[in-house]
């Protein structure tokens, strides 16, 4: 396929319906079939979010001096991120594009402080559950970290062999809250005691859980702790583009304190105009992000959030019920809004064709093989119909294995 740029300019009016043509493609996420990529909450939110964006579509977050709306709105969201999670007088954070980033910015605030402290130079190694997201493994890649992904026990951290595992190189120890495959909480007060014992930098990658698990909470649920509660937690990522319902792409890298968050700031130069100091890799930060992140935290609040968590757990209930009557068994005791669930007799691979086929665009797990999905708020109105789709694709796939054992 080849493409050049054309020799002359097109109306708006000739583009939009081009547009509009190409996405007849994409999955038709509103109706609610999508278990992955986007967080639906709902036909307002998404007006919120949008409306924002434009507004500052133009603005560059790396002018603060130019854009103090922009600083001032970010602010007030990293602000409204430590509270959440229970963070000391004193913490601090950035905005990100996403979680990849915010993990990415985590380690090397973690080795450069390592660096400063403790004279590392060089052999590092970071410590983590199996379970944790790639972007660490990303992160290694292009810090030349040694990676040591741990075996999880019963689908979760474990601390004892995860401690076995340090040594006088570890520069960080990871949990997640939760870990995406299985949407558990790592015990993260025992791998704080691990943290401690070791004096090792401990991050917890709440990318899916930070805007999320508070809400859960205040709604009544037993969470296990796993924010800045947890005296030795150094860094939390936690993305607003994910159950914080803001625009692609936004998230949160927070800190304990103001001194750690000071070994994460990029001095680059000297070049000719000087040096070039930013908070975050980027250079330019696109303004509608960070403005449609501050504009759904003021439209929702404290009580439009409890609401719509509690139309994403509510939905995640009747979805593990449901599975669990056909005969399913869901890894774990998920809290969030990450749940996976496999067949004792039947391939979940297959099954997931199968939801393909019938306009589910979901997630699977390989090792274990598993259904995945991660919930919306929109899902509680539909979770029945994704229940009798999964039945009757177990009954396809058990029927096409009953018909290839008794063939010829």
């Amino acid at each position: 396929m080849s493409f050049a740029l054309p020799e002359r300019g097109a109306p708006w009016s000739d583009i939009e319906p081009r547009m509009r043509e190409l996405a007849k493609g994409d999955v038709k996420w509103r109706d609610g079939r999508t278990g992955m990529y986007i967080f639906n909450a709902g036909p307002e939110v998404e007006h919120v979010q949008k409306t924002a964006y434009a507004m500052f579509a133009s603005e560059n977050g790396l002018g603060p001096a130019a854009f103090p709306s922009l600083a001032q709105m970010e602010r007030e969201v990293v602000a409204a991120g430590l509270s959440l999670l229970n963070a000391p007088p004193g913490a601090a954070g950035v905005m990100s594009s996403g979680g990849t980033d915010s993990i990415f910015l985590a380690v090397k605030t973690a080795r450069d402080h390592a660096r400063a402290k403790r004279g590392f130079n060089s052999g590092l190694n970071i410590v983590a559950p199996s379970s944790v997201h790639p972007a660490f493994d990303k992160a290694c890649m292009v810090m030349d970290i040694e990676m040591r992904r741990i075996p999880v026990k019963d689908h979760l951290a474990d601390p004892a062999t995860m401690e076995a595992a340090i040594d006088a190189n570890t520069l960080m120890l990871v949990g997640s809250a939760p870990c995406f495959p299985f949407g558990l909480i790592d015990p993260i007060d025992e791998l704080g005691g691990v943290a401690e014992r070791k004096g090792v930098w401990l991050h917890v990658d709440a990318c899916v859980g930070a805007y999320i698990a508070p809400f859960v909470r205040m709604n009544g649920a037993k969470l296990p702790a796993f924010d800045f509660a947890v005296p030795a937690v150094s860094s939390i990522s936690g993305d607003l583009h994910k159950y914080g319902y803001a625009s692609k792409g936004a998230s949160t890298v927070l800190f304990r304190s103001e001194t750690l968050k000071q070994f994460l700031e990029f001095d680059a130069g000297p070049w000719p105009l000087g040096r070039m100091i930013t908070p975050t890799l980027a250079g330019t930060r696109p303004g509608g992000a960070i403005a449609a992140a501050w504009a759904v935290m003021q439209h929702l609040g404290v009580e439009g959030y409890r609401q719509k968590q509690g139309e994403v757990t509510q939905a995640r209930e009747k979805i593990e019920a449901g599975v669990r009557k056909l005969g399913f068994e869901v890894l774990g005791k998920p809290q969030l809004g990450i749940l996976s669930f496999a067949h004792p007799k039947v391939d979940a691979l297959r099954i997931y064709a199968q939801m393909h086929h019938r306009g589910w665009f979901t997630a699977a797990l390989v090792d274990p093989r598993a259904l995945h999905l991660m919930l919306s708020p929109k899902h509680n109105e539909v979770a029945h119909e994704y229940l009798a789709d999964l039945e009757a694709s177990l009954g396809a796939v058990t029927d096409e294995q009953f018909a290839s054992k008794y063939a010829g």
